[in-house]
């Protein structure tokens, strides 16, 4: 397939997956009143964790798009008299916002099995801070359209790492519970991670393996449908359907 072919079919189905996010999150919201409350925490902590999740990508979504429509990737705008180019400013705002996430799922796994973080958890949450801190570095060349190497890869080995702990931990305890949701969604995070792993590795000798990307991004609407259903979805209490919460 062609670059920019590739370009714009990964674009477009990044835009319908971020009505869908965003769908999602805010009838999330307007439905807080009907999640049971021993789940009340649970079900907040998964809608911000997709908020952020949905906020960064509308950034790496948004400035590709318009980077586009100004004449292509290499487009650039002032910022304080420094010019940038448009698409890598989306993709750090995605690259922090996905960081958060991740720092919301262990505070999701935590609330729903009631359990203390302990040295695993806060090591899951030290990996966070040392990704925003290698982010920071200039050699991570951000007014770039291509990753640049080695650092693209350092600063994406911590978030890799969250991902397994946080999937270990949340299907640890809900195979334990006999959770099949969480279960699901611990299979989902492995399923996003096997195809990110190659993208960060190997996307700059073989282009064509960000298709992968289309995969884990589908791998988090199931996730993000999992957490709707479970938590969210209206259901029949007496024979009386409860009324959303006004928008």
């Amino acid at each position: 397939m062609p670059e920019a072919a590739r370009i714009w079919t990964e674009t477009s189905f990044n835009i319908l997956y971020l009505i869908i996010i965003w769908w999602l999150v805010i009838t999330m919201f307007r439905r807080r009143a009907l999640v049971v409350q021993a789940d009340q925490r649970t079900a907040d902590l998964q809608m911000w964790a997709f908020a952020f999740l949905g906020l960064g990508d509308i950034g790496h979504v948004g400035f590709r798009v318009v980077a586009f429509a100004m004449g292509g990737l290499d487009a650039t705008v002032s910022v304080f008299g420094r010019q940038l180019l448009l698409a890598p400013m989306g993709s750090v705002a995605t690259a922090i916002t996905f960081t958060f996430f991740y720092v919301l799922m262990v505070m999701v796994w935590s609330a729903r099995y009631n359990k203390p973080y302990g040295g695993f958890g806060y090591l899951l949450f030290a990996l966070a801070v040392i990704r925003l801190l290698l982010m920071t570095h200039p050699a991570n060349g951000w007014n770039s359209l291509q990753a640049q190497q080695p650092w693209s890869i350092y600063r994406n080995l911590p978030l890799m790492m969250m991902q397994l702990g946080v999937a270990f931990l949340i299907m640890r305890d809900a195979v334990a519970a006999h959770d099949r949701t969480f279960i699901w969604i611990g299979v989902m995070i492995l399923v996003s991670f096997v195809c990110y792993a190659p993208v960060i590795f190997l996307q700059q000798r073989i282009p064509q393996i960000g298709m992968l990307m289309i995969p884990k991004t589908m791998a988090y609407m199931v996730i993000a449908f999992l957490g709707f259903f479970k938590f969210y979805k209206v259901k029949a209490v007496t024979g009386v359907t409860p009324t959303p919460v006004a928008s």
